[in-house]
């Protein structure tokens, strides 16, 4: 199993290439199951989910081609030949339930297996399932799978979400497209990757008004056709290296990254002492004197992202004074806490809210990722730590981060991926 070494103390110096958003990408694949003609998706990322998606759509007869040397477009298509979407594909990756809302909108039925993924919270599908059973869908659970059926096709509905959800926004945003009649979404997530689903629909024929608010319309149409989309920069890769730049030091510039996704995370930053800026080919970032603690709460869009907790956590440990963090999204996104304090961190967590005195500097020491984000933050955490720092069970960073350790080492990291 690989493992990641940094030793730390090294400002970082130069250029990191922002990638297409994963959190984009996934619901872009799932969208190839609404149509019988090629959908095309450009700057698509290198990650270990986008190979799940693709094997998962696979199962269900859609193939995904990769277009040019690099393998960043993609081209997906086909008849849909199996409407199961087994276990041993969906427990990888909680975006799985993702094709439900397609399958039930193209075929009428669907058996899709409860999703799996990182082990930070519940996270419940039933917003999706209350959702589409409001669109007349007939849902039963049995043996772990959602089992769904319209005979007469899905219809339009007015469904007021009693919390955003991204995941059941995306959804019921797919299955709307393709019922009969006008969808309203209210209270629906606003996140830039629900703007590029919805974009990318309505070139695939969709009409969806209110793309960017919190109410989305959708009038139905008999079926959607082939389309070319890029995919939007990943925000929280980018916030992610932000962070990298900030807690050890230097000027980086994010190649690709929109300061307007950033904005969230640009004004915790600055009053922490590190600048965002425009840049021509991105975003500039810069520590400035020093590192001050700052206090941050998650919450959805266009709030502090909870995908952003544990790398800002992680800057804070090094702040001067103290900061209180408090998660409002998932109950259990705290668990890369005991492994910074294995690091000389002072965290300490009162139920959703953790409070963290930075210290003047981490120690270097073995530690182990639980979750996707978790794991890039014991990264961050061991750029700025003096001695060795090992990461392991990095299978969960490759998830969601492409070759991070060649990206840091690139702008002067000491850091690389040990294989045994």
């Amino acid at each position: 199993m690989d493992r990641i070494r940094i030793r730390g103390g090294r400002p970082l110096d130069g250029e990191i290439l922002i990638h297409g958003a994963k959190n984009a990408a996934l619901p872009l694949m799932a969208a190839g199951l609404l149509t019988d003609e090629r959908l095309i998706l450009s700057n698509v990322p290198l990650l270990a989910d986008i190979e799940t998606m693709a094997i998962l759509l696979a199962q269900h007869g859609i193939a995904t081609d990769r277009i040019g040397n690099d393998g960043r477009i993609l081209s997906l298509g086909g008849p849909i030949t199996s409407t199961l979407a087994p276990y041993d594909i969906v427990r990888k990756m909680r975006a799985s339930i993702l094709v439900l809302g397609p399958l039930l909108a193209r075929c009428r039925e669907a058996q899709v297996s409860l999703p799996g993924g990182c082990a930070i919270g519940a996270r419940p599908v039933d917003l999706h399932l209350k959702g589409l059973e409001q669109m007349g869908a007939e849902i039963r659970l049995d043996g772990g799978y959602v089992h769904a059926r319209a005979p007469a096709g899905l219809r339009g509905a007015d469904i007021l979400f009693p919390s955003v959800s991204v995941g059941a926004t995306e959804n019921l945003l797919m299955a709307a497209s393709l019922a009969d009649g006008v969808t309203t979404l209210a209270n629906a997530a606003r996140e830039p990757e629900i703007c590029d689903l919805a974009l990318c629909l309505t070139a695939m024929g969709a009409r969806i008004d209110g793309i960017g608010s919190g109410k989305l319309t959708i009038e139905g149409v008999p079926r959607l056709h082939g389309a070319e989309h890029p995919i939007v920069p990943d925000r929280i890769e980018a916030g992610t290296y932000a962070c990298a730049a900030a807690i050890a030091g230097g000027s980086v510039t994010l190649a690709g990254a929109r300061l307007d996704h950033l904005a969230a995370l640009a004004t915790p930053l600055a009053e922490a002492g590190v600048e965002l800026s425009e840049h021509e080919r991105g975003v500039a970032v810069r520590r400035l004197d020093g590192l001050h603690g700052t206090d941050v709460k998650t919450e959805p869009y266009p709030g502090f992202p909870t995908d952003m907790q544990a790398q800002f956590m992680s800057l804070m440990c090094v702040a001067e004074g103290a900061a209180m963090i408090t998660e409002t999204i998932f109950e259990n996104r705290f668990m890369h806490a005991p492994e910074l304090n294995r690091m000389g961190a002072r965290i300490n967590v009162h139920g959703a809210s953790a409070i963290v005195r930075g210290v003047p500097a981490l120690q270097g020491a073995p530690v182990m990722a639980t979750d996707l984000r978790a794991s890039v933050s014991l990264v961050l955490a061991g750029l700025a730590a003096q001695g060795e720092t090992i990461v392991n069970r990095v299978y969960h960073l490759d998830r969601g981060y492409e070759a991070v350790e060649r990206q840091l080492a690139a702008c002067g990291a000491d850091i690389e991926r040990l294989t045994d």
